[in-house]
């Protein structure tokens, strides 16, 4: 396919794009240069109304199911029907006011960092994305007793100060570990578009760095895992824990964490789940890497809507409103089944999204429409005896 040299107009870094690109994201500063597309009658996939899925570069039409493209790829997302899955895309074209970030005091044993993108106005905008923290906030201060003073919320439906912005999203995460003591519980909650941008400094097994898009990111750029990890699990001391739940894309080590409980074979039942046979810790770290992923005695702990490779998808096959499928699911489970392990909150997660894909007729033959929950952790524990807390 035909490309031209383009240069980031932020660190002059020269890129080869396609012909038809219009943005180029820039793998050296991963901030975002737009330019006048070459194509002549350029007419992008998805023009005459379906929906497309594409992947390894091949285009189909499937009308369950619109899939995320990684960038320079133009994909038409189309509308969401009801009980459909949307699948979380990153070209959502956005920009934010700016504002400075107030937050609430840093105190209490209980903080939480609550947020979501609906990147509104826009054609892969998120429908699900402010029910979610919404569903959050609402478990995190009925059922596991957190004051709503130590829950910072950042949506676009927040005044302008708490837009989810690259600079308010990195000041939440600041707050949320800064003063941590021995005894506190930390839950960081993100729901919105998630993407791969080539790892650059050698601690991907992959190959790939997994990523977060705030609202204003094809101006700011993304944020990376390196720097979640350098944020809010590094510094987390002895007697601290941290649980995040993170619902999009590509985010099954969307913190870097060292261990992954890993599904040996795709679509196996939840009873080889719960007895162990197909699932076991695996080492996660890259034997050369320089970079620690641990902390600093603590314990972090990820659950996250699919593996590094996969798609999330918000949905409205629940209730008929809009949410995102791990955050809904994960809810409605602690909510209706109070005292459970690690173990079974996986299970339950598995099987409830099953349940949801396969009511919207998404096959779990093909690889490529997958989406498993993960687990991941600072350290190895056993998932069947350890119970879920925040």
């Amino acid at each position: 396919m035909a490309t031209r040299r383009i240069n980031c107009r932020w660190c002059g870094m020269p890129s080869l794009v396609q012909l038809e690109a219009q943005t180029l994201c820039c793998t050296a500063c991963n901030r975002v240069t737009k330019f006048q597309s070459n194509g002549n009658g350029y007419r992008p996939p998805g023009a005459n109304g379906n929906i497309n899925f594409i992947s390894n570069n091949q285009q189909v039409t499937n009308p369950s199911y619109a899939v995320y493209v990684r960038p320079q790829q133009p994909v038409n997302v189309g509308r969401v029907y009801p009980g459909q899955l949307q699948v979380r895309a990153p070209h959502a074209h956005v920009r934010a006011p700016p504002a400075q970030l107030r937050v609430p005091p840093a105190h209490g044993r209980k903080r939480a960092v609550l947020c979501g993108i609906t990147y509104k106005g826009h054609k892969q905008s998120l429908d699900g994305s402010i029910n979610d923290v919404l569903f959050m906030k609402k478990l995190l201060v009925e059922r596991f007793g957190f004051p709503n003073s130590s829950i910072l919320v950042l949506t676009e439906e927040e005044d302008f100060s708490r837009i989810p912005t690259k600079k308010n999203i990195r000041a939440a995460l600041q707050w949320l570990v800064r003063g941590c003591q021995p005894g506190d519980s930390l839950v960081f909650h993100y729901s919105g578009h998630g993407s791969q941008v080539v790892d650059r400094d050698g601690d991907e097994l992959d190959g790939y760095d997994e990523c977060l898009l705030p609202v204003d990111y094809e101006t700011e750029g993304r944020i990376l895992d390196d720097e979640l990890n350098a944020t809010i699990v590094r510094p987390l001391p002895a007697g601290a824990t941290l649980n995040s739940i993170i619902d999009t894309c590509f985010s099954g080590t969307f913190l870097d964490l060292p261990n992954e409980y890993h599904l040996n074979h795709l679509h196996q039942s939840s009873l080889l789940l719960y007895s162990g046979k197909d699932y076991k810790w695996e080492d996660h770290r890259v034997p050369y890497a320089a970079a620690y992923k641990g902390t600093s005695g603590g314990v972090a702990i990820g659950i996250s809507a699919c593996d590094d490779h996969q798609n999330s998808g918000d949905t409205t096959a629940f209730t008929g409103v809009p949410t995102g499928a791990l955050t809904y699911s994960f809810v409605k489970i602690l909510e209706q089944e109070p005292r459970l392990t690690y173990g079974r909150l996986l299970i339950c997660l598995h099987d409830r999204i099953s349940a949801a894909r396969d009511q919207v007729g998404l096959s779990r033959d093909a690889p490529h429409l997958s989406q498993e929950p993960q687990l991941s952790s600072s350290h190895k524990f056993e998932i069947h005896s350890k119970p879920f807390t925040l």
